[in-house]
């Protein structure tokens, strides 16, 4: 049998560290606002522009470090993620604070992007999807443990406390990045304008264009799964606590599940987990008029959700095969913009009034648009290979 795979781990705990950075915030939000004296609303700003940075920062980081060996840039990049949890700590007013949290979400989709890239290439090519999922298990592991004691810190210490101590854990990632990754000369300098050139490829653009709906899908219940419990659950504090671990619980099962599958298939992999995905949503209204069968379907519908990241990210990977890094970390981009769809349409309709069921029937129709984009891809010879 063989030992562990630590360049895998300290990817992974890389991983873990910006999981736990990029998700404290939300349930600490009501104490941020009174420490920098903001409206909550105000202060969910810093969410905001943490995903747009993502955006922004994925593939124009991803050019800038093209020139450095991976292992330095990642270790590079975690480095930037510690400086800007620091000056988040030291923040003495909302603005500054916003900025710090601007500078640290420029990191996050370059440190996804290749890290992605990294993980794929110390393995065996048929393990390539397994390597990228075991990288992003430790984001999913981060939302299980990291997120709940990083909020427990920030509500019993205060919430600067709680961004030092996320600084310790971007220092220690960097410590396994560098003592574990192996190290590769940097190659020659990529041409930006010819690696721009590849992303708008059309099967690159159908691949990220799957992974926005995928992405859109997900959150289009994550968003609003506690006032969905609330609503029809009628679910408290600890209910809801217990559904938002469970669901960190079914990311790492369905990261685990979803790697294995697509190492196999990529599409084969999108085509059997996306109508199960759109299914769960759509049964999850009625399975959530009870405490069990709500905690049930989260776990579930997370296990769901998170099984096909792994083959949106290598789909994306094959199509760009020539650009691979740049186009690894604007899929991440891709992911949060798809974040934002989700979020935005589920407010739609909740604004209209038309209730939460419609909210899942909606996450429903959006995989069933993953389902026939990656058809359509395969028809018209836009999919990649796998």
């Amino acid at each position: 049998m063989s030992g562990p795979n630590w360049a895998l781990l300290s990817l992974s705990a890389g991983a873990f560290a910006i999981g736990v950075t990029e998700f404290t915030p939300m349930g600490l939000l009501p104490v941020i606002a009174q420490g920098v004296h903001v409206s909550v609303p105000k202060a969910g700003g810093l969410i905001s522009a943490y995903a747009f940075g993502v955006m922004a920062g994925a593939p124009l980081m991803t050019l800038v470090l093209a020139r450095y060996a991976r292992k330095h840039a990642l270790i590079g990049l975690m480095l930037l993620y510690t400086v800007g949890n620091l000056a988040a700590a030291a923040s003495g007013d909302y603005t500054l604070l916003l900025l710090s949290r601007v500078l640290t979400s420029l990191a996050h989709g370059a440190f996804f992007g290749l890290g992605a890239v990294e993980a794929s290439s110390v393995v065996a090519p048929t393990k390539r999807a397994s390597a990228v999922a075991t990288m992003f298990m430790g984001l999913t592991i981060a939302n299980i443990f990291g997120v709940p004691a990083a909020t427990w810190l920030g509500d019993t210490l205060g919430w600067r406390q709680a961004f030092v101590a996320t600084s310790i854990l971007g220092l220690i990632a960097a410590a396994a990045l560098q003592c574990a990754l192996p190290f590769a000369e940097a190659g020659p300098r990529p041409d930006a304008v010819r690696e721009l050139r590849a992303l708008m490829r059309g099967n690159v653009l159908m691949a990220l264009a799957v992974t926005v709906i995928g992405a859109g899908a997900m959150f289009e219940l994550y968003t609003y799964i506690a006032p969905m419990l609330e609503h029809i659950t009628h679910a408290g504090p600890t209910l809801i606590a217990m559904a938002l671990m469970l669901i960190g619980v079914g990311f790492s099962i369905g990261n685990a599940i979803g790697g294995r599958a697509a190492d196999r298939s990529l599409d084969g992999t999108l085509l059997t987990f996306f109508p199960i995905l759109g299914v769960i949503m759509l049964a999850f209204p009625f399975a959530a008029t009870t405490s069990a069968g709500a905690l049930i379907g989260v776990l579930i519908w997370g296990a769901a959700s998170f099984s096909i990241m792994p083959a949106l990210q290598m789909r994306v990977m094959k199509a760009a095969h020539d650009a691979p890094g740049l186009a690894s970390s604007v899929n991440i981009g891709a992911f949060n913009l798809g974040n934002a769809l989700g979020a935005a349409l589920g407010g739609i309709v909740l604004s209209a009034g038309l209730g939460y069921a419609l909210v899942s029937a909606l996450g429903f129709g959006l995989a069933m648009i993953g389902v026939i984009l990656v058809v359509l891809a395969r028809r018209s010879h836009l999919a990649p290979e796998g």
